[in-house]
């Protein structure tokens, strides 16, 4: 437990970033215990950690990671780091891998298994709820784990499609485990420890924040061989973690949708580019099952989607009933909108009642397409606008 201390210690100072080059840092120091001891002129002289970086680490002292490791203790959470028999193996590979992962759960489900990354909106069609709940419920009766952000919609019938047959699933925050975050998941997440396993990479009392997420993909798409995408618009979160899925090297697969409809442009352009398409279990499980035959069961693996065959309901409704819709729209109060980003609280303060093109939001606010793009798909995740037909936005009624 010492040698946690540390790794939660250097976490803390470096702070949680995809840039951290964590596999330089700890190659040429050996741990964290190592590091911290190594003192401010080894820090400077390494060529691996940067002045910014160095003065970060003179400045924080151990005494936070202390009670972090006790609050963990205290309410049964595991913390695994690099040098852990049950860290896996696959994130090891990542240059930018988290120095620390809370666990709560079983921790088998992150080694030894063939982990597959299903992702999509977080507003489906009901079909394309279906087809993920089935898809994921054949995937992990075949043996397979499958890895989710435990988001609302597609997240949440990947959960729940792999709990129906009693596989095996993974659920990654982008928040701590002592946030109030999406409470109507709450259910979702305590079943998820029970048969599997809730992961993040930050500290208990760390908030919902929304730049927390797309930090947060690489994990999904690193902890798996494969990542699945169903459903997804041009600027889906879930496309971050296809992209991240292929910077590490991992394989995309999609499934395809109405070419028409604006919430299916995202994955028909991954199969456009070169995704495999998805029509089954098999056509995703036939790229692993020959190079891990003791861990997937081909018998098992299907060959044909069958919708609606299985149903999973956790302890408490997963999603709780939408609020009656207002003529005029209620709007998020200062304590939610300090968990966005500047560039997404400058977005949302620019509508009013009214639907806006993307190009009117960005003569608005003045952003680039590319800072546009980010804070939109933020402000799409949190529930705080809506993208309907024709690339056009307006406001969720809070």
């Amino acid at each position: 437990m010492e040698n946690k201390v540390y790794y939660v210690w250097l976490q803390n100072a470096l702070g949680i970033n995809s840039s951290v080059r964590t596999s330089e840092i700890l190659a040429y120091f050996g741990d964290a215990k190592s590091l911290y001891f190594a003192g401010n002129y080894e820090w400077k002289i390494s060529g691996v950690i940067t002045p910014r970086q160095a003065e970060k680490l003179s400045k924080k002292d151990l005494e936070p990671a202390v009670g972090i490791v006790e609050e963990c203790t205290a309410n049964g959470w595991n913390i695994i780091t690099s040098e852990d028999e049950n860290y896996p193996p696959l994130l090891l590979n990542l240059f930018n891998y988290p120095l620390v992962l809370y666990v709560n759960g079983d921790l088998s489900c992150l080694k030894n298994r063939v982990p597959v990354a299903v992702v999509g909106t977080r507003k489906p069609t009901e079909k394309s709820v279906m087809i993920t709940s089935a898809l994921c419920a054949d995937m992990a009766k075949s043996g397979a784990v499958i890895i989710s952000g435990g988001a609302l919609g597609i997240d949440s019938a990947a959960h729940t499609g792999a709990l129906s047959v009693g596989g095996k699933t993974v659920c990654i925050l982008g928040c701590g485990f002592a946030s109030n975050y999406l409470e109507a998941n709450a259910a979702l997440r305590n079943d998820i420890s029970k048969h599997g396993a809730v992961v993040t990479e930050y500290p208990p009392q760390t908030a919902a924040l929304g730049r927390n997420f797309p930090i947060r993909n690489r994990i999904i798409s690193g902890l798996s061989y494969g990542t699945v995408v169903i459903e997804g618009g041009e600027h889906s979160g879930s496309l971050i973690t296809a992209r991240c899925a292929l910077e590490q090297g991992r394989d995309v697969f999609a499934v395809p949708g109405d070419i028409t409809a604006s919430g299916f442009t995202g994955t028909n352009r991954l199969i456009h580019d070169g995704a495999k398409p998805v029509f089954s279990a098999a056509d995703v499980l036939e790229e692993y099952a020959m190079l891990y035959p003791e861990l997937i069961d081909i018998e098992k693996v299907s060959t044909r989607l069958e919708i609606g065959q299985s149903e999973y309901r956790p302890a408490a409704p997963a999603v709780k009933p939408a609020a009656e819709k207002k003529p005029a729209v209620k709007r998020a109060d200062p304590g939610e909108l300090k968990l966005l980003s500047e560039e997404a609280v400058r977005i949302y303060s620019a509508f009013g009642e009214d639907v806006l093109q993307a190009e009117d939001v960005i003569i608005r606010t003045g952003l680039d397409a590319r800072s546009f793009s980010s804070a939109m798909t933020e402000l799409e995740m949190f529930g705080f606008i809506e993208q309907l037909p024709g690339k056009k936005y307006r406001l969720i009624n809070r």
